[in-house]
C-alpha cells in the first residue's frame, strides 16, 4: 500500500488547497479568474511602458550625441530605468510597502539583472548578428525580456 495517498486518490480540493497539493494549471486558471491580477498587469505594463521610454532615451542619448559604445549604452540605460521602474513597482503596481525596501530592493535587481542579461544578448544578437540598427536593436530586446521580468517580480520580488 502507498504510504502518500494523495497520489493515489483524488481529494477534495479544500484538503488539496490545505495540504499544498494544488496542481499548477488550477493555481494558473485561478490567478486568470482574479481581476487584481489583470489590474496588475496592467499597471506592471504602464510601469514598464515607462521605464522603456526611459531606457531608450538614455539609450540613445548615449549611442547618438554621447557616442558611447551601445552595449555600455545599455548597462547605462539599464541602471536608470531599474531605479525608476522599482520605484513604481513597489509603490503602485504591487502596492508592497509591508517588506524592508532594501530586502526588497536586492530581490528586485536580482530578477531585473536575470531580465537584463537576456535583452542584452537579444541586443547583441540583433546588432552584431543580423545588423538591425542599435536603437531599434535596444527597443525589442527589452520588450523581449518583459515577460521574465514581470514573472519574476510578482512572483518573488513583490510577493504578497
Amino acid at each position: 500500500m502507498p504510504e502518500d495517498l494523495s497520489s493515489t486518490v483524488e481529494l477534495p480540493v479544500r484538503v488539496r488547497e490545505r495540504h499544498g497539493v494544488r496542481r499548477t494549471h488550477t493555481r494558473l486558471i485561478d490567478g486568470v479568474r482574479h481581476p487584481r491580477n489583470w489590474l496588475q498587469l496592467m499597471r506592471f505594463g504602464a510601469v514598464g511602458a515607462s521605464g522603456y521610454v526611459v531606457n531608450l532615451a538614455i539609450f540613445a542619448i548615449c549611442v547618438h550625441p554621447l557616442a558611447i559604445n551601445y552595449k555600455l549604452a545599455s548597462v547605462i540605460a539599464f541602471l536608470v530605468a531599474v531605479v525608476n521602474n522599482f520605484w513604481w513597482n513597489r509603490h503602485w503596481t504591487f502596492a508592497a510597502k509591508e517588506d524592508h525596501p532594501v530586502r526588497q530592493g536586492a530581490r528586485f535587481m536580482v530578477v531585473s539583472l536575470i531580465a537584463f542579461a537576456f535583452s542584452y544578448g537579444v541586443l547583441v544578437a540583433l546588432v552584431d548578428g543580423v545588423g538591425i540598427e542599435k536603437v531599434l536593436a535596444q527597443a525589442i530586446a527589452v520588450v523581449c525580456a518583459m515577460p521574465l521580468s514581470f514573472l519574476g517580480q510578482k512572483l518573488w520580488s513583490f510577493k504578497a
